[in-house]
């Protein structure tokens, strides 16, 4: 029975490799690893909580559980945009705690083979610490963002905290 399991798990892993939730920021377009996203949801009320980083929005209750946001429009200093109809907010399970990331919009979940995918140029660092790779699309591409680039040490401890834990 537990050879079952564990090959269930490996199997139900091997079906996420290479799967990416595609959205933009603008007219760019990124990716993230499906296996954190756990759900996607249209913008909500978000109470604002003093104190915190200008690209930590605040926090959402989402069915009963207490979910930090962040706008990655913000975190990525691009200009600041007025929410819309299209705007939403992508929960990922990032080490074992919820957080909602806003997007402009969701595109789609496409597969990136490991082999169509490269290292992003080394320009310049810090332009690219949020960024593990490169997705090439037919004649687009993505930039796949490294989810635990996006928080620094001290937000990963704000977002711990206000999501209770």
């Amino acid at each position: 029975m537990a050879d079952l399991v564990n090959n269930f798990i490996v199997l139900e892993e091997d079906t996420q490799s290479g799967r990416y939730l595609t959205f933009n920021l603008g007219k760019e377009f990124f990716g993230i690893e499906i296996k954190y996203v756990t759900e996607i949801i249209n913008m909500m009320p978000i109470t604002s909580v003093p104190g915190l980083p200008n690209y930590i929005k605040g926090i959402i209750n989402l069915r009963g559980r207490i979910i930090p946001v962040m706008d990655i429009r913000l975190r990525f200093n691009m200009n600041v945009l007025e929410y819309n109809d299209r705007t939403c907010i992508i929960v990922a399970l990032i080490d074992n705690t919820d957080i909602g990331f806003i997007v402009d919009s969701v595109s789609e979940v496409l597969t990136i083979p490991e082999s169509d995918i490269v290292d992003p140029p080394e320009m310049n660092k810090s332009s690219n610490k949020f960024i593990k790779g490169i997705g090439k699309v037919g004649e687009d591409i993505k930039l796949l963002l490294d989810y635990h680039s996006l928080l620094s040490c001290d937000d990963a401890e704000i977002f711990t905290n206000l999501a209770g834990g």
